[in-house]
Formats: structure tokens, sequence, C-alpha cells
């Protein structure tokens, strides 16, 4: 079970690992800084855009947590993760050798407590922090967009 827009339902929908549709989960990273809220961003492994953290469940993990864990990996981010998730995005992933696949992305805040130099994926990625409004014109996914131009962490999210 997860909290998906502030109720609790399922995270992964019936059949949303099947062929149709694969379930991600995602780590909308967060700080306050000079200016107010900014968030980052990660550059993909393939083809070098902008993304967010994000990966496939994980055996053990709750939603939530599994998100963390792909932050840690891709951008070096340690912090509190939020078990409300903030929406969820589509788009379609580029398999090697395999047909594009559907994946439904469900997005969850991560209140950034440290930045590490050294992770999993240093050497293959860049990260960058944008405020919101920039940060939502660079990424390619339309509902995506719309999350981050929309972010507002709750009062318990903040410091």
């Amino acid at each position: 079970m997860g909290v998906i827009m502030g109720r609790r339902e399922e995270v992964a929908a019936p059949g949303a690992d099947t062929d149709a549709v694969r379930m991600q989960y995602a780590a909308l990273c967060w700080r306050e800084g000079e200016a107010g809220v900014e968030v980052l961003l990660i550059t993909s492994r393939d083809t070098g855009r902008w993304v967010i953290p994000k990966g496939w469940p994980m055996t053990g993990l709750s939603p939530e947590d599994a998100a963390a864990r792909e932050a840690w990996e891709e951008a070096g981010v340690e912090g509190v993760v939020s078990p409300i998730s903030l929406g969820r995005f589509g788009y379609l992933k580029e398999m090697a050798a395999n047909p594009a696949v559907p994946c439904a992305v469900a997005v969850f805040g991560l209140r950034v407590e440290n930045l590490a130099s050294k992770f999993p994926e240093r050497a293959e990625r860049k990260r960058q922090w944008f405020r919101p409004d920039e940060a939502a014109t660079l990424v390619r996914e339309p509902d995506l967009a719309a999350l981050i131009e929309g972010f507002a962490p709750t009062a318990e999210g903040r410091r």
C-alpha cells in the first residue's frame, strides 16, 4: 500500500507489472536554497537529458524507500523521503534490444540533507539544482513537468 495524492491506495495498480505497463518509483529531491525551494535534476545515462532519479520496485523496500535508494545510487542524495506520493507520470522506457516499455512512475518528495561526492553512478551522470519553474521546462515528460512546477513542500517536510 502507498499513499497517492493524500489518500491511501495501491501504488502498484493491478496489472502495473504486466507487459502493458511497468511500475517505477522516483524521488523529487529538494532543498531550501537562498532564493527558495530548489529541486535536483540529473542527466540520464543514455541521452543526457534532464530527469529525476527513478527505478524499478525493489524486494523488501516500500515504494518510497525504493525511490530513496535510487536517489542515492543515481545522485548521491541522502535525506528524508515522504511516504506520501506527489503524483504520477508516464513515459516510454527504451530497453536494449526490446521495444519501448510504457511505465507509470510514482513520485515521492525527498528533502535532501546530504549530497555525497562519491556515489555509485557519479561517473555516469551530472546533477544540478534548479528552481522548480526552471526544472519543469527542462524535463521531457509533461506530467512530470507539472508535478515539478507545482511542487511545494509541506510544513512537515521543511525544517
